[in-house]
């Protein structure tokens, strides 16, 4: 659960509000000490800074927290370890850095235990998180994370982002939200925190994208709409053209299922070279993409391209019926006499 300053009332909305009270490194020990129903939570307080080693230096998202912030955030290690346990949460000069930090920070590699300065503080390097990518909106593999009492001495605050917590069990989570939003207003006296969980917010995510890919859907139809009248434009278009073909097909013993076969085969060539080149077009900039934003995860799946392609052949089915079956109507005497 993630705990913000701030009351929202409308749903849907991003998490801004009025702020009443801060939260505070106080109201984290009420929330650990008070609510059994937490079993790990950690305070977050968030900055930036540029950070350097040696001649090389790196803008990057500070993030003070505590030891609990590992496990609450189900991170891992790719070497040495995460802040120390220390009484009062310590305010030791200690940093931990994420995969992409240290690997720009350190190229040569050796980060664990050297020196990394920010302004005028010196932090020896505890450990390096293991490549994590995206946490909650945030590239937990280009930040470094110190202890949250150092964090806040250096930047000179007093409050907190935000508190992130864990339920005892997924059945709790209701509970205690609730038995968080109550001692947040005992403290404060006035409902000035807000509580999201981790699923009303991938829920959020998820309603976004829906409406995004609902909309695209519409696009999409009404585009195929616009192709498949071009399609069946340019197949009456050529049916009249083709009559005397027709009618000598016919006087030669086609069959009315042989030229609707004939066009149909036609249709579909045209509306599937349309659509071969089109998804040609697609992954031509979907790679372009990729080359501009390697991290950015745009790849479209196997079946997409194959559906894509059926589509194109079934939109030319459909909208060549009509232009096939009045070629099969034409009578072959009056197509060959205007001949």
């Amino acid at each position: 659960m993630i705990v913000i300053p701030g009351k929202v009332e409308t749903t849907g909305g991003l998490p801004f509000g009025g702020v009443t009270h801060d939260l505070t490194l106080e109201d984290f020990d009420a929330m650990v000490k008070r609510i059994p129903q937490v079993s790990k939570a950690t305070p977050l307080v968030v900055g930036s800074d540029t950070l350097q080693s040696e001649e090389r230096s790196r803008g990057a998202s500070i993030l003070g927290t505590t030891a609990e912030f590992y496990d609450v955030r189900n991170l891992n290690m790719a070497s040495g370890r995460f802040l120390a346990e220390a009484p009062g949460r310590g305010g030791r000069q200690e940093m931990v850095l994420g995969a992409t930090m240290a690997r720009e920070l350190f190229p040569a590699g050796g980060a664990l235990g050297s020196i990394v300065r920010m302004g005028a503080y010196r932090f020896r390097v505890a450990g390096v998180l293991a490549a994590t990518g995206q946490n909650l909106g945030v590239n937990i593999d280009e930040v470094a994370i110190m202890p949250v009492q150092t964090a806040m001495r250096i930047w000179d605050k007093h409050s907190l982002f935000r508190v992130l917590a864990r339920a005892r069990s997924n059945e709790a989570m209701s509970e205690t939200k609730r038995a968080i939003l109550a001692l947040m207003k005992e403290r404060h006296r006035a409902e000035d925190v807000t509580v999201f969980t981790q699923d009303s917010v991938s829920s959020a995510f998820s309603a976004i994208f829906q409406a995004l890919t609902l909309a695209l859907v519409g696009i999409a139809s009404i585009s195929l709409a616009v192709a498949g009248v071009g399609i069946m434009n340019v197949m009456l278009v050529s049916v009249t053209e083709r009559r005397a073909e027709i009618g000598l097909l016919k006087a030669l013993g086609a069959t009315r299922a042989q030229v609707l076969r004939i066009f149909l085969a036609e249709t579909i060539l045209l509306a599937f070279t349309g659509g071969a080149a089109g998804l040609a077009l697609g992954l031509f900039a979907v790679r372009l993409l990729r080359g501009i934003y390697p991290t950015f995860p745009a790849a479209p799946p196997l079946w997409a391209i194959f559906a894509a392609l059926g589509l194109s052949a079934a939109v030319g089915i459909l909208f060549g019926l009509w232009p096939a079956y009045r070629a099969t109507r034409l009578d072959p005497v009056a197509c060959l006499m205007r001949r």
